[in-house]
């Protein structure tokens, strides 16, 4: 989902805004100033000296690989004020490396002291949002800690999920309520020291310890770990995970939470599923939210593999903000209701039939959480995959048709206006259309391999091959087009790397023996397949930037329609005769 630009749920704001009306149509022209616009600011976007901190892998960062977090939070709800420590556990990787360690704390909060292997006091120096720590010489290959002490009034959340920071709120009937969004380009240094990059997960899992009022109940990802009381009003509860964890996965709830448990029978065996909701909303879970929950698991786990976390157990959490992918402990906030708070991003109706948030943002337990990628501008393989996730319910739920007409009507919010995977190594986030346009480029290639057993196990190829690692763009382009048996690497430069649709032309020879055809619009090589069948007849071909001449048998000619191809792929197209 998004705090990094959009939240999980920027398909929707194009065509609707969170509480807003529909937006006006424009004209071709204005759509095509807005476009350009759009554009020219892209590229002349200047980058600073705190994107190259937080988004590139210096020497003072690479030199160390994190093991583990434990990160103890004591938030003030009256002052909205926090304390707290994180105890990073890493690995020497290299021999020879500046004796210099990147830590990153986003302002205004401070870091108080940092102690080395709890016996030595290290010096260091701000640099924005980064703390160049001065370490010790340490052997390649030795496991060490620095606990990095911080305070702070942090950033307030203004809109989250879109916009980061902590949340200082009250649930419907006044009580305090607590939590965290931190995704993308605001980070968890927004809340708490750590390495923060995408591409290095603490590989021995992570404990999140928070003192709060003994009134409110203290929920996190993975396991309940231990509670107690501290005889001063505040009570300790510490939740841990044992596998791998993006550091903005690692969040806190606190409120008036209860929680309502069961064990789903899943590919893997008994998975325990567990639903921490404010303390109203208990009756909702059995009548509504457990079945939602369900039908998602059985479609994600058919589609995508075994879920990847039974060892941390599967939970969804009330959440005041629209709902987040935090590993293990799903944040929703969906008001218990099907479409997305109220409305059908896919304008098919096929959208109101089942809860968006429960099968996006938990779709991204495959896809952002089991498989993250190393840099945010390749985001789209979280939000590509969590959008088709969406199309694949559908079509458990209720069909193939069903999923082909959800997939088709979510187009409408795709802009094309700034490629989906923009700048690296500068904390950039490429364009919303990583949502529809990246779900509609996955179901393009699932249509041009014309077989969907194969496209399943490649799906699930993908989670079983990256298991619980960190990846490059390349590696995923590169495995389906492996896993498929054709190259598809022009295919992905063209919906990942331009803002074109390519467009297919064709046109009948007079006697209507012959299809010619060809792509315009497009990257160099552009190849990708064009499948077409009805139940008497199949054609498949593969257009170029020339024109190719294909003999048509009987039937295959009607399977040429404009509309038909466009349902299929997404594509533009043009009927006529030869230019």
């Amino acid at each position: 989902m998004k705090t990094r630009l959009f939240a999980s749920l920027v398909l929707l704001l194009p065509v609707v805004g969170l509480g807003q009306t529909a937006r006006p149509r424009l004209t071709d022209s204005a759509r095509a100033a807005q476009k350009a616009a759009a554009y020219k600011k892209y590229q002349e976007k200047v980058f600073t000296h705190a994107d190259s901190l937080r988004g590139t892998l210096g020497p003072e960062r690479t030199w160390w690989d994190v093991q583990r977090y434990d990160v103890t939070i004591k938030p003030d709800f009256a002052k909205k004020y926090t304390s707290g420590k994180n105890l990073i556990t890493y690995k020497v990787v290299k021999d020879n490396y500046p004796l210099v360690m990147q830590i990153d704390l986003k302002m205004p909060l401070n870091i108080d002291s940092i102690v080395y292997n709890g016996k030595r006091k290290l010096n260091y120096k701000r640099d924005g949002n980064a703390f160049h720590v001065q370490t010790v010489k340490q052997a390649k290959g030795s496991i060490n800690t620095v606990m990095v002490y911080f305070s702070g009034n942090p950033v307030i959340g203004v809109r989250p999920p879109w916009n980061g920071g902590w949340t200082f709120t009250t649930d419907s009937l006044g009580r305090p309520w607590m939590t965290v969004t931190c995704q993308g380009d605001a980070g968890a240094s927004i809340w708490y020291p750590c390495k923060d990059h995408q591409s290095d997960e603490p590989d021995k899992g992570a404990s999140l310890t928070m003192i709060a009022p003994d009134s409110l109940v203290s929920v996190a990802m993975g396991r309940l770990v231990s509670k107690k009381s501290n005889g001063n009003g505040t009570t300790s509860t510490k939740w841990a995970v044992v596998n791998p964890i993006s550091n903005y996965c690692i969040i806190p709830y606190i409120g008036k939470y209860v929680n309502v448990s069961e064990v789903y029978k899943g590919e893997k065996g008994p998975l325990d599923v567990n639903y921490w909701v404010l303390d109203y909303n208990k009756p909702k879970v059995k009548s509504y939210l457990a079945e939602q929950t369900h039908n998602m698991l059985k479609s994600h786990e058919h589609w995508f593999g075994p879920y990847p976390f039974y060892e941390d157990g599967f939970k969804l959490v009330d959440v005041q903000h629209t709902g987040m992918e935090h590993q293990s402990a799903v944040a929703y906030g969906n008001h218990y209701a099907f479409g997305y708070r109220g409305s059908d991003g896919s304008g098919t109706g096929w959208g109101m039939k089942w809860d968006f948030i429960v099968v996006h943002e938990a779709g991204h337990e495959w896809f952002g959480n089991n498989i993250t990628t190393k840099d945010l501008a390749d985001m789209w393989v979280h939000e590509s995959f969590g959008n088709y996730s969406e199309t694949l319910f559908v079509e458990t739920m209720f069909g193939k048709q069903a999923g082909n007409e959800y997939n088709v009507g979510t187009r409408r919010s795709i802009r094309n206006d700034v490629p989906i995977i923009p700048r690296y190594n500068v904390n950039e986030e490429g364009s919303g259309d990583m949502y529809p346009k990246g779900g509609n480029m996955l179901q393009a290639i699932r249509h041009s391999m014309d077989n969907d057993e194969k496209f399943r196990q490649t799906l699930r190829g993908l989670g079983t091959t990256f298991y619980h690692q960190t990846v490059t763009t390349k590696q995923i382009e590169d495995f389906i087009s492996k896993s498929a048996g054709y190259d598809y690497s022009k295919v992905f430069d063209q919906y990942l790397r331009t803002v074109q649709i390519p467009k297919l032309e064709y046109y009948f020879s007079d006697d209507h023996k012959t299809v010619s055809y060809r792509w315009t619009n497009c990257v160099k090589g552009f190849n990708l397949p064009i499948v077409l069948s009805s139940d008497a007849a199949k054609v498949r071909i593969v257009p170029s930037e020339e024109w190719k001449t294909t003999p048509v048998k009987d039937g295959e000619g009607a399977l040429f329609t404009v509309d038909g191809i466009k349902k299929m792929y997404y594509v533009d197209v043009v009927e006529g005769k030869k230019s």
